[in-house]
């Protein structure tokens, strides 16, 4: 009998434990590694669209039409120029939105859960803005790496 009151004493700590552990976005490498992630897809979105734009005379008006096809050819319904994770708007923890424009398009991914601390832009000129914090970065925020 004495067994079965350590075992819920045990139990019970561990639940204290996982119920006061920090959630895991606070740890830096945590938040680093999506937002990491999150600019190389913008990376690959701005060179899926680039390659798009010399295939069918227009850039891509949806990460669909970048993704690849359910079935059959590769066309301008679906190119196959990114994966089906990021042409779903969604990868490790980023919201990514493609937005068709009257010139080009735009870019952006948000943390969905915010840990990140940083959420991107970019558009045909190629240049990736970010801002600090949860509002979406634009057109005039700061440029990657200046």
């Amino acid at each position: 009998m004495t067994v079965r009151p350590a075992f819920i004493v045990a139990a019970g700590g561990i639940g204290a434990f996982l119920y006061f552990a920090p959630p895991t976005c606070i740890l830096p490498a945590r938040t680093y590694a999506p937002e990491t992630a999150a600019l190389m897809a913008i990376r690959t979105l701005n060179a899926a669209q680039t390659q798009y734009q010399a295939q069918f005379g227009r850039f891509a008006r949806s990460l669909a039409e970048l993704g690849p096809p359910a079935r059959g050819p590769e066309n301008a319904s679906a190119a196959n120029l990114i994966s089906a994770e990021l042409a779903a708007g969604e990868r490790q923890g980023y919201k990514f939105t493609l937005i068709s424009t009257p010139t080009g398009y735009t870019t952006t991914a948000v943390p969905s859960t915010f840990c990140g601390s940083r959420t991107f832009y970019s558009d045909q000129t190629l240049v990736i803005h970010e801002n600090v914090g949860p509002q979406p970065a634009t057109a005039s925020s700061k440029e990657i790496g200046k």
